[in-house]
């Protein structure tokens, strides 16, 4: 049924692994509206049968505390990883439709629960970035800092653009591979990394854009402009793909982000599957279930409005799978 806390239940499991929320990242937002703060556990069973707790409060004065086996973390940051999570959701159309900063956050997503310098060059890249932005906005001549904070930057721009364009080549052969299982068909993908770094530094960026950068106040170069184009047969999938064909594609880039964060991980990662068969014909919905029934997938949880649909499915896959009945917030197990 239709907003009766599938959902919620599956972001509830992304935030347990990424200390946010896979729809926003605003906490504020997240809590319920009769609540003032709220809590999640989570309690795991790895594959080598040691045991973690988590557990997650976030309180009405805006903090937020994250311990592993009831100790908290000094740095939430340090946790990411620990538990890896793909979400696969109507929302992800955003990443064909929406603007650059949608497919950043993905590859920001995707890396730093594999690597955790990418995440710190990733927070020490951007709050030199609002820095720089705030210089720009001040009056006055501030060429000089401004040159010494591109070059703090640098360092940081090119470890984040090398991680990002080996990211990109690996993924291409893998997503071709699962796009061309699911449809059945001999359509080629291709999925193009564009950034300003391919062709320059960030410091020579910084130093060709200042005038711009000072009329305009706001830096104008780097990595915060990076983006992805996805494309068909050689046509851009956002302009020119059928609905089928975009949801094939975005289900085939995020198994491929679960087989490449695996292989980083050493380890699983839990495969979340929010309403994942609107718009897709029964042959791709039962491909796309034989391929994460086999042993390279983990833990998987799917949800659908459509328990009749779901049973039938699931039936003809096999497997170990248990149902359940989600109705106002609250779980209760089906017999099958």
């Amino acid at each position: 049924m239709n907003g009766s806390g599938k959902t919620n239940l599956l972001d509830a499991i992304y935030y347990l692994s990424v200390t946010k929320s896979f729809f926003t990242t605003a906490d504020n937002i997240v809590v319920n509206h009769d609540s003032i703060a709220f809590s999640i556990t989570g309690e795991y069973v790895r594959e080598d049968n040691t045991e973690e707790n988590i557990h997650i409060t976030f309180g009405k004065n805006g903090e937020k505390l994250v311990k592993r086996n009831d100790k908290p973390y000094s740095r939430m940051s340090d946790h990411i990883g620990l538990i890896p999570v793909v979400m696969v959701s109507p929302y992800d159309t955003s990443l064909i439709n929406d603007s650059g900063e949608e497919r950043r956050r993905f590859l920001n997503m995707i890396l730093s629960q594999t690597d955790k310098e990418y995440l710190r060059r990733v927070q020490s890249y951007n709050q030199l970035l609002v820095q720089r932005n705030k210089l720009l906005k001040q009056n006055g001549d501030n060429r000089e800092l401004l040159i010494l904070m591109s070059e703090q930057m640098a360092p940081h721009a090119d470890y984040i653009f090398q991680k990002r364009a080996s990211f990109c080549d690996d993924v291409i052969p893998v997503a071709s591979d699962f796009y061309s299982k699911l449809s059945g068909g001999n359509e080629s993908i291709n999925i193009e990394y564009k950034s300003e770094l391919q062709d320059s530094t960030l410091f020579d960026l910084h130093k060709e854009s200042l005038d711009k950068d000072l009329i305009l106040k706001h830096t104008t170069t780097g990595i915060h402009r990076d983006d992805m184009i996805f494309s068909l047969d050689g046509h851009q999938i956002r302009r020119f793909g059928s609905q089928g064909q975009q949801k094939s594609f975005l289900i085939s880039l995020k198994l491929s982000q679960y087989m490449i964060t695996k292989k980083g991980a050493g380890r699983k990662p839990i495969l979340l599957l929010d309403d994942i068969f609107d718009k897709l014909d029964q042959g791709r919905v039962e491909r796309l279930l034989l391929l994460t029934a086999g042993n390279d997938f983990g833990q998987i949880f799917i949800t659908d409005s459509n328990k009749i649909r779901l049973d039938d499915i699931l039936g003809r896959i096999g497997g170990d799978n248990s149902l359940f009945l989600v109705q106002n917030g609250h779980l209760e197990s089906v017999k099958q």
